[in-house]
């Protein structure tokens, strides 16, 4: 050993988003000039500088570099002690390496967000919005739903009443919201509602949303059956009030001293229908013939044309049995995109990227297929014109589940329909991973949900940005 370190102080604490540092000494034990180089190892590797990263001694000599922590505010920043090395190489001597360790601990924090999926829901008897809880901490967060409007017009029904969400992950709270008073008639009206995150000793976190409450009838039915009822009564009134009577304007002559007999009426017989003439079919075409003196066998006329078939599409679910009959057992899921301008690409599996990067071309629907991932479904988010709460809106409904094997498609690519700025997708067994750009922003980051019933967001809800690019994975 030509080498002696140490840590000072080999324990330490740091918030996440902050920095801090440790001074590691190193003594040339040696009888030779040699030159160290420092490594940071381990876990916290990618949040550890060392300065300066080479350090020359003479013999029986003592240096010191520093050591510089700076854990993200990230749920990736695990809280509590986290173990740390630093290698270090002596020139000279390479095969002597020393990997001095340490202790790190990173202080927990707790940063909750949530949003409505969709904000605004609409119904005559019901309204079922999403709530989508994001654990942007790094400690578990335990957490209760409750709804609440002006007036207690709503009663609510959450499912579940409380989550417990892991640093990193989401959680999905279905709820359902009923009006206390039916609308039968007349026009629709709107019913603002909050969903609160409630968390022992924190202020609640509030999202507001909108319950449309349509009628039951729509109000120019009403007035439709209010017309015809009064036109009714007033018909029968008039067939009662009026009675049309019936005279005869004829005399009966009688001549002095002469006796008519009486007349017989003839009867008039209505004539017959017309006789439908039978179309006469036409003649066939006269048969020419052979200039070879009737020598042939029939086989006049040239070869019969060939017709080609069309090669079928390579689609999501093509490519991924292909990829379930050379790996029955795995989990695989592959996907498209019909980009703005170039239309449907080739479809590409786990993790590979789909759409553009670069080129600000939208994409206007995707295609989804998996295998042994218990089939999936999926919603588009998609650019609503005029809208004037900045955000795009879903489709109406989300697709029925797909069997493993079997296409699914989302948004559309119709010229006049909407390009997508975003877009959910579920999973039957397993967890569901996605990763996506959008445009004028970075990647946003791998994130997952478990088996239905969560689903995975991905891209944005604003209404003047687009999916430009995305990754899936099961």
């Amino acid at each position: 050993m030509t080498l002696w370190t140490s840590l000072e102080p080999a324990s330490t604490t740091v918030d996440a988003g902050s920095s801090t540092t440790v001074r590691l000494r190193v003594r040339n034990t040696g009888d030779v000039v040699d030159e160290y180089r420092f490594e940071p190892v381990g876990p916290l590797a990618p949040w550890t500088t060392v300065e300066p990263a080479t350090l020359r001694l003479y013999p029986g000599t003592t240096g010191a570099v520093e050591l510089r922590f700076a854990p993200p505010r990230s749920p990736d920043a695990t809280a509590g002690p986290n173990p740390y090395a630093v290698r270090i190489t002596p020139t000279e001597h390479p095969e002597a390496v020393t990997v001095p360790e340490g202790n790190l601990t990173i202080t927990p924090f707790t940063e909750v967000r949530a949003e409505l999926v969709p904000p605004t829901v609409k119904g005559r008897f019901r309204g079922r919005p999403q709530l989508a809880v994001d654990n942007v901490g790094n400690t578990r967060l335990t957490a209760s739903i409750a709804g609440s409007d002006n007036g207690d017009q709503l009663s609510y029904e959450v499912r579940p009443g409380s989550v417990q969400i892991e640093p990193g992950r989401a959680a999905f709270v279905k709820a359902t919201l009923r009006p206390r008073r039916i609308i039968w008639f007349g026009a629709k009206q709107q019913r603002p509602f909050t969903l609160s995150v409630l968390r022992s000793g924190v202020e609640p976190l509030p999202v507001q949303g909108t319950y449309v409450q349509r009628g039951f009838l729509p109000r120019w039915l009403a007035t439709f059956f209010g017309v015809l009822t009064g036109l009714a009564v007033t018909f029968a009134m008039l067939w009662i009030a009026y009675k049309p009577g019936v005279d005869s304007g004829a005399t009966e002559k009688v001549a002095v001293g002469a006796t008519l007999a009486p007349s017989t009426s003839p009867t008039v017989t209505p004539p017959p229908p017309p006789t439908a003439v039978a179309p006469t079919p036409p003649a066939p075409p006269p048969t020419q013939k052979s200039d070879d003196g009737g020598g042939g066998k029939g086989g006049g006329g040239g070869p019969a044309p060939t017709v080609t078939k069309k090669a079928p599409e390579d689609t999501a679910a093509s490519a991924v049995r292909r990829l379930a009959d050379a790996d029955p057992a795995g989990r695989h899921i592959c996907y498209r995109a019909f980009v703005s301008g170039k239309g449907w690409q080739k479809p590409v599996c786990d993790g590979t990227t789909a759409g553009t990067v670069g080129l600000g071309l939208p994409i206007k629907a995707i295609n989804i297929a998996v295998a042994g991932a218990g089939g999936t479904a999926a919603n588009a988010f998609l650019h609503k014109d005029g809208s004037t709460g900045g955000q795009g809106q879903w489709s109406p409904r989300w697709t029925a589940v797909v069997a493993d094997g079997r296409d699914d498609y989302i948004g559309s690519p119709k010229p006049e329909d909407p390009y997508m700025s975003g877009f959910a997708v579920d999973v039957g067994t397993g967890d569901v991973c996605e990763d996506n750009l959008v445009h004028g922003r970075q990647w946003g980051g791998k994130k997952c949900a478990k088996q239905r019933p969560e689903f995975i967001f991905g891209g944005a809800l604003e209404n003047d940005v687009w999916l430009e690019a995305f990754r899936l994975k099961v």
